[in-house]
């Protein structure tokens, strides 16, 4: 049999490489909205290997709003499964630049009103909705999630009754604000991961929450880490012992199969 010469296999495999589609990527867009006459910005995220179209999910970064490390996180969450959108509740250009700065934005916002807090994650909400057909998105499927500050405000998701497939905090403040739930008024069911020793939660914190959310008929799940403080699933915190903000590798994992958990039982329950 006559061999091909040597350049005719490279050119049959150049043109089949040259049919195929791209390889796919993990998408990080932009995307604005607006709230009120406030305008806000924050990124949806999603694996574009495939069309088919999947949950969403809110992600309310920590106090420090929406960083290039918010955005690596919302990634590995988002995966192939869910389209994420990390949220702003700053607004547009409100970017801190340091802890002072960051506590200044939160603390203006988880007062005792959270009108205002309410209606950004709202906003949020409404705008990774607003993805359906530019992403793909069940935009009928929707859950969210948060860490420290941002957990926080997932919990006012539920306690304002959003009607949601489930929110999730890690090692958020549980405090309310002054405009407490009524009974059976939470719709979402909700899962908190606390550190043990988060020095930021008190137990009558948690004793508290766990009564408001009795109160409200909520369909909730309270998980403590032993050892572990506040920002224990977040990476970038790192590791000083002194710290109440300090990353636990073994809780951070056991925290995100939770969660992964979570989403997926609510999710299948659609």
């Amino acid at each position: 049999m006559r061999r091909l010469p040597f350049d005719r296999p490279l050119l049959a495999l150049g043109l089949l490489l040259a049919a195929m589609p791209a390889f796919a990527t993990m998408q990080a867009k932009p995307v604005e909205w607006t709230v009120g006459k406030d305008r806000f910005s924050g990124y949806v995220v999603y694996d574009d290997a495939s069309a088919a179209k999947r949950p969403g999910l809110v992600m309310v970064p920590n106090w420090m709003g929406v960083t290039d490390d918010a955005v690596a996180r919302a990634k590995a969450v988002a995966g192939d499964d869910y389209v994420v959108l990390v949220a702003d509740v700053y607004g547009k250009g409100n970017r801190p630049k340091d802890a002072g700065e960051a506590g200044k934005l939160a603390g203006g916002l988880r007062g005792e009103d959270r009108g205002a807090l309410r209606a950004r994650i709202d906003g949020a909400v409404a705008a990774l909705k607003a993805q359906a057909g530019k992403a793909p998105l069940q935009a009928d499927r929707i859950g969210a999630f948060g860490f420290c500050f941002g957990g926080s405000t997932v919990l006012e998701l539920a306690r304002e009754g959003a009607d949601l497939a489930g929110v999730v905090s890690l090692h958020g403040g549980l405090a309310p604000g002054a405009k407490a739930p009524t009974a059976a008024a939470v719709k979402t069911p909700v899962l908190v991961l606390n550190g043990a020793d988060d020095k930021a939660v008190s137990d009558a914190d948690i004793l508290a929450f766990e009564k408001e959310m009795d109160a409200a008929g909520a369909d909730w799940q309270f998980v403590d880490f032993s050892g572990a403080v506040h920002c224990f699933a977040e990476a970038s915190a790192g590791t000083d012992p002194a710290s109440n903000c300090r990353y636990d590798e073994r809780a951070a994992k056991r925290a995100y199969r939770m969660m992964d958990d979570f989403f997926r039982e609510r999710f299948a329950a659609d």
